[in-house]
């Protein structure tokens, strides 16, 4: 395009008789139409610039996806000719992207916003507030009946989305007769219960719900792992976490993984993932550190999680910047075996698609999606 040369410059606020300084006063003006061809295409080139590579209309993808990377040799699950590719983008902080295997769609939450959106897979469609108001709901699931779940951070419940519209307040009180600090994500076991976590954030804040004033880094009681058998019907099973954030199960549901983000708020908190055996009696025992978020001498968070079908965790991570934040994936022994990094901060994360190979990023502003060589362990 037409531009000025380097060192070349036009003082306008100068007399035109001052500024003309060419043989000719048609040198002068085509020097003019040239600034102001820059002015007018300024603002197209310098948001070309910020354009994300992740976009449609960013620059080609080069394969291999350099920002899917290989760890250990047991993370064989990186294709090698397909694209990270953002599918949304304008949310203020996107979380508990969940995947409806009958609708053939996704749906997330933008807390901030209190409302959840709606991905759908036949033509990409995003429908704006699919469910509004949502209660601020932070994480969502699916049952086996094909139910929507969600974790409500401003109303303080979770709550059901019954196949006829009806809505259904799974639990609103503990089995202590205390409300709940701010319900947070959730996963459904296959025989019709679920476990779902209380860390309290939207307790702690308007932004995300409602803030108690308590001064407590514990809204209304000690932060802890829930089980609901039926409406109403809640017992506490587990509270070794300082803050217990994503949940997910492995693919036998014999284990189950929880992400500890404690640190936010307690100095003595280590930023971990937990996993405990599930009993025969829907209990949580046997609770230790899977893994450690650590890497490279930076600590962040991992905040959502899945396991795939080999029993792999696959875990939204961001609060430290650039070549940590995105998806870090964990080995069945805790080992760290593989990472996609992501331009924003991934809060969560689930598997989809019609074959559910495709991995979805909610991810601060955006959601993203990846074809990966592995499938979900469970239903969302």
């Amino acid at each position: 395009m037409p531009r000025v040369q380097e060192h070349e410059f036009i003082d306008l606020s100068k007399p035109v008789e001052s500024r003309v300084d060419e043989p000719t006063r048609r040198s002068f003006l085509a020097k003019c139409a040239g600034v102001a061809a820059i002015t007018s295409m300024a603002p197209q080139a310098f948001a070309r610039n910020f354009i994300d590579k992740y976009d449609a209309d960013g620059p080609i993808a080069r394969y291999p996806n350099p920002d899917v990377i290989v760890l250990d040799k047991r993370f064989k699950y990186k294709l090698g000719n397909t694209p990270i590719l953002r599918l949304y983008r304008g949310t203020m902080w996107a979380e508990g992207c969940a995947w409806s295997g009958v609708g053939r769609y996704l749906v997330w939450s933008d807390i901030p916003a209190n409302e959840q959106l709606r991905w759908c897979e036949e033509d990409g469609h995003v429908g704006r507030r699919f469910h509004y108001p949502s209660g601020n709901s932070n994480g969502n699931t699916f049952d086996y009946q094909g139910r929507q779940i969600s974790f409500e951070h401003g109303t303080r419940r979770v709550g059901r989305y019954e196949l006829n519209g009806d809505y259904t307040v799974l639990a609103d009180t503990a089995d202590n007769g205390k409300g709940f600090n701010a319900p947070n994500d959730g996963a459904a076991h296959p025989d019709g219960w679920l476990f779902f976590t209380d860390p309290g954030y939207g307790g702690l804040m308007n932004y995300e719900g409602e803030r108690l004033n308590t001064g407590s880094p514990q809204p209304i009681q000690k932060e802890a792992i829930y089980r609901i058998d039926a409406p109403g019907k809640v017992a506490k099973v587990a509270d070794e976490p300082f803050k217990p954030n994503g949940l997910c199960f492995s693919p036998d549901y014999k284990k189950c993984y929880v992400a500890d983000t404690g640190l936010s708020h307690y100095p003595s908190a280590k930023s971990v993932i937990w996993v405990y055996d599930v009993d025969t009696s829907k209990r949580l025992r046997n609770g230790k550190v899977f893994a450690s978020m650590e890497m490279d001498g930076k600590i962040g968070f991992a905040d959502g999680i899945r396991c795939d079908e080999d029993g792999n965790v696959w875990a939204g991570m961001g609060w430290v910047g650039d070549g940590y934040d995105g998806v870090h994936i964990f080995a069945p022994d805790g080992t760290r075996i593989g990472q996609i990094r992501m331009p924003e901060i991934v809060g969560n994360v689930c598997f989809g698609g019609t074959k559910r190979n495709r991995l979805f990023m909610a991810s601060s502003t955006s959601l993203y999606a990846v074809y990966v060589e592995t499938r979900g362990g469970t239903l969302t």
